[in-house]
């Protein structure tokens, strides 16, 4: 099972640091992704870390403002984000799975998901 949090509200340029805590499984043997759906639109990836290279993958247009980072210890992950601008509102869900790199950056790649965590961006 997978609780993601962290999520509110914040002015555009601000910043939020979403975690995703995970009990049942041990993220350290899974992909971590994190996905984001705004209303009327598909949930779209974020960002991820491989566990078979341990390298972090961002979208596009996210990349330089959003860092993936972990606890083993607390068996969390999280999700750094800065310069949040108003398109980045959105519902922020995370993941975990063994997806192959083909589909690493696609929902059907993941097998666990948490509840969502809203984050709204005021102009």
């Amino acid at each position: 099972q997978l609780q993601a949090s962290g999520g509110g509200l914040v002015q555009a340029g601000g910043s939020l640091r979403l975690s995703c805590a995970a009990s049942g499984l041990t993220f350290g043997q899974y992909t971590v992704g994190w996905f984001r759906q705004a209303p009327g639109k598909e949930r779209e990836f974020v960002a991820s870390v491989s566990r078979s290279d341990n390298i972090a993958r961002y979208a596009d247009s996210v990349k330089g403002r959003f860092a993936i980072s972990r606890d083993n210890a607390k068996n969390t992950r999280y999700l750094q984000m800065n310069s949040l601008k108003p398109e980045d509102t959105a519902v922020y869900y995370c993941a975990a799975g063994r997806p192959i790199l083909t589909y690493i950056r696609q929902t059907n790649g993941y097998t666990y998901w948490g509840q969502g965590t809203q984050v709204t961006v005021s102009s």
